[in-house]
């Protein structure tokens, strides 16, 4: 004999309600059939509203009731033909009337009884059930209907009663010998008590029906049918990569589902584990899907962890003071208090000092536990021997299950290095001597964040997801996206990076999709975003809270550079190619620094200096080295570079800069870099990455511009400017001629002191054939002293920077 189970969702119309008519019909065709069934969808908690504001003498519980009728109606009338109706029609009507009358009850009384409030849930399951089983009369003649509390026998702990197994076993065998019916329907949840009394099973208890009844008539196994394909990794609706599991132990399973896995009500397993009957979760919507089968055997799979799950709305307790030290019978107390209360711990870890004990309770206990334990102990926290109570609310436990897990080694401290890296700070740990189980209690707004962080580091095949929050979107930035699309499956295959733009902005629109962006109609997205605020951009970012965050600064703007320091501290990651922030006052350079390395969020800005080539890094590896700078000399501006090197008597400088611009080697404002303001920065970037304490007006700014050009102030006077003053480059021009070298834009730092500004380089010197917008440096070093170390390359352009920014966010990726 099987024994099935179906919960609400599967229950839920009746559409789904013929979906599950199929799998029984299907199942009885081999064996006998008991099928336990739910009250139909979201019908449990109508009920309960509706006796809630009956008790608080709100009329509106009529119309909750109006609603409930109306639900079994709809699906009675399509499940069943229309000449079949009346009767049933009728009887429904009675149950729901029975129902208003006891409601009725509980308004003038302005009140609700446990013991009224477990008869008022229980019509859900018996509405659920009898349409159900008449239905099924329908397709199969030899099936019959039997209510469950005529079989399951419990005390009167009305809400969650305590089965009587003696009495309920022998009922339920009794009943299993005589009857003769090829299937029979049952309501789960519901039960009585030994005088007959309605009593619930807990919320969640049709399962335990199911349970108690497989184990009483020794079934070949339990199914339990929902609307999931099993027992997943971890919250599905959660972790959008969880798996389904395919076998797991009765302790694994116990594990999880106590830990929020709710496809699995706890209780569930005890009964059929003592029978060793298996049990099978299936999914209703997708029966040929493989489901998780729950047995005794462990399996033999190499991950040692089967599933993390979490409880929401936990609150920590704290018992602490030297009065505890030494002090037997303190935590005695503690629990006995608790149990008076009625309330349930969950968690408890205690240090060895004795000094402290902590536990765990539901939110809704808390204040109830800190007036009995201060209570309690009041006396020792008068005398200042032991503090009061201290409570903490609004956290979450999670948890790492798996019966394999004791023997391998180094779990606990990979769970939580793995948090650390994503700033979730861990209140209290608990394992126990099986090793079964590791649970923390954490932030309730970090509960998201960990769970992913968790799954991905064990079961995604060390993938990393990493979420990106951009702002900037102009040549560089539709660039960076276009080179992220392109790269998109070659970095999931080969590097195990999973790369997400979850938010986009420009001056004028922000848009964001926690699911991440298509990257195909990005633009698209982005012109039905809301308007830009990088005030609510940062607190957006926040909010959302997901592990990996990188924040991409693809713009020159000052006031973006002023908000690193705000995601740093919230552990997010920050690669920017905007120079002002590092090349701001010094102290705020080292703050920014200091704060990357105190909360573990990565700052990377290697196109600060050369766009894409690899100029800050190396430095970082000669210092990290042992290494010392002595001299820097290097052409740093790819825009100057170019216009110096396409300048000539055939093209004025005011056309070689305009063109400068349309390829996108200048910056909006081309002045930034005429001004030699640009490259001042990166030098400065540069001397403080070799280890020295500069600012930025410690540099000799040696300008060939005429100050009238600089003193504009909009882009057409600029470019109507060079024309007024074209003899002035003209003659530079000749003067370099007349020297026989070249002019290059040069910015140098030695003894302490550092430069920039136009140079005539003769043709012996490095720069001299330094071609198109091509960087150059030269190093002199303790190491390299005869010969520099030289690194030269491509230093302006949309596409290397935008691939030198991609290059920080892959480093990211790979610590």
């Amino acid at each position: 004999m099987k024994v099935l189970k179906f919960g609400g969702t599967s229950v839920a119309n009746a559409q789904n309600i013929k979906l599950v008519l199929d799998i029984v019909l299907h199942k009885a065709k081999e064996e006998k059939v008991i099928v336990v069934v739910s009250a139909l969808s979201k019908v449990t908690d109508l009920l309960q509203l509706a006796a809630a504001k009956a008790a608080a003498n709100d009329e509106s519980f009529k119309e909750i009731v109006a609603l409930i009728e109306k639900k079994h109606l709809d699906a009675l009338k399509e499940l069943i033909p229309v000449s079949e109706q009346s009767s049933l029609l009728s009887h429904i009507k009675r149950i729901v009337n029975h129902l208003e009358t006891l409601l009725d009850g509980c308004f003038l009384l302005g009140e609700l009884s446990p013991r009224t409030s477990d008869t008022i849930l229980s019509f859900g399951e018996l509405l659920s059930s009898y349409i159900i089983a008449e239905a099924l009369k329908q397709h199969l003649k030899n099936s019959a209907y039997k209510d469950s509390r005529e079989l399951i026998k419990t005390n009167n702990n009305f809400g969650k009663a305590a089965v009587n197994f003696e009495v309920s076993n022998q009922l339920i065998s009794n009943f299993v010998a005589t009857n003769e019916s090829q299937v029979v329907i049952m309501p789960g949840f519901i039960a009585s008590s030994l005088d007959g009394i309605n009593t619930t099973l807990g919320r969640g208890g049709s399962d335990y029906t199911a349970a108690i009844i497989a184990a009483a008539v020794e079934a070949t196994d339990l199914e339990i049918w929902t609307d999931v394909n099993g027992m997943f990794t971890a919250n599905p609706k959660i972790v959008k990569q969880a798996q389904p599991i395919a076998t797991i132990s009765y302790q694994e399973a116990m594990e999880l589902s106590h830990f929020g896995a709710k496809v699995l009500y706890p209780p569930t397993i005890q009964p059929v584990l003592r029978k060793n009957i298996p049990i099978l979760i299936k999914n209703t919507f997708e029966p040929g899907a493989e489901g998780t089968l729950i047995s005794n055997t462990i399996s033999s799979q190499t991950n040692p962890v089967k599933g993390i799950s979490h409880i929401d709305n936990i609150s920590l307790l704290t018992l602490e003071g030297p009065g505890m030290i030494g002090v037997s019978g303190s935590s005695k107390r503690l629990f006995e208090v608790l149990s008076q209360e009625n309330i349930n711990v969950i968690f408890i870890t205690q240090a060895s000092s004795e000094h402290s004990i902590c536990i765990g309770i539901q939110n809704s206990d808390a204040e109830t536990a800190e007036n009995a334990i201060n209570k309690a102990f009041g006396n020792e926290i008068l005398q200042n021997k032991i503090d009061p109570c201290i409570v903490e609310k609004n956290l979450c436990i999670i948890a790492l299950v798996g019966e394999n897990m004791k023997n391998h080694q180094g779990l606990s401290g990979r769970m939580f290095s793995t948090l650390g890296k994503n700033n979730v700070n861990i209140r209290a740990i608990a394992q126990g001597a099986s090793e079964r189980n590791i649970s923390a209690v954490i932030n309730e707004r970090d509960v998201k964040k960990a769970l992913n962080t968790l799954h991905e580091n064990f079961f995604e095949e060390n993938t990393k997801q990493l979420n990106l929050f951009v702002m900037g979107v102009g040549n560089v930035g539709e660039k960076f996206i276009e080179q992220i699309h392109q790269q998109k499956k070659f970095l999931k295959e080969n590097l195990k990076i999973n790369l997400r733009v979850i938010a986009l902005s420009n001056s004028r629109k922000m848009y964001f999709d926690e699911d991440g962006i298509p990257l195909k109609e990005w633009q698209f997205a982005l012109e039905t975003g809301e308007p830009a605020d990088k005030e609510e951009f940062i607190s957006r970012v926040k909010s959302l809270n997901l592990r990996n965050s990188i924040f991409v600064d693809i713009t020159a703007n000052e006031s973006v550079s002023k908000t690193y320091e705000q995601y740093l501290k919230q552990n997010i990651a920050v690669v920017t190619c905007n120079k002002i922030a590092c090349a701001s006052e010094y102290d705020n350079y080292k703050n920014l620094k200091n704060l990357s390395r105190q909360y573990n969020a990565p700052f990377l800005f290697e196109t600060n200096v050369g766009a894409g080539l690899p100029i800050i890094d190396t430095v970082k590896n000669l210092i990290a080295s042992g290494d010392k700078v002595h001299k820097i000399q290097a052409v740093l501006s790819g825009s100057l570079n170019f216009i110096f090197n396409n300048f000539d008597e055939n093209n004025s400088f005011h056309d070689v800069v305009k063109e400068a611009g349309v390829q996108g080697f200048t910056e909006p404002d081309p002045k930034i870099d005429l001004s030699g303001i640009d490259v001042a920065r990166k030098i400065l970037i540069l001397i403080r990455e070799s280890g020295y304490k500069m600012e930025i007006d410690a540099i000799a700014n040696e300008s060939f511009m005429p100050a009238a050009c600089l003193q504009t102030t909009s882009n057409e006077a600029f470019f109507e400017s060079l024309i007024e003053h074209a003899a002035h480059f003209d003659a530079i021009y000749k003067e370099a001629l007349s020297k026989d070298s070249r002019l290059k834009y040069v910015a140098q730092f030695e003894n302490g002191k550092a430069s920039v500004g136009l140079r005539f380089i003769p043709k012996e010197h490095p720069f001299y054939n330094l071609e198109g917008k091509d960087n150059i440096v030269l190093f002199f070093t303790d190491r390299y002293v005869d010969q520099p170390l030289l690194i030269k390359g491509a230093g302006a352009g949309a596409a290397v920077t935008a691939s030198g920014i991609f290059a920080d966010v892959i480093r990211i990726g790979n610590v």
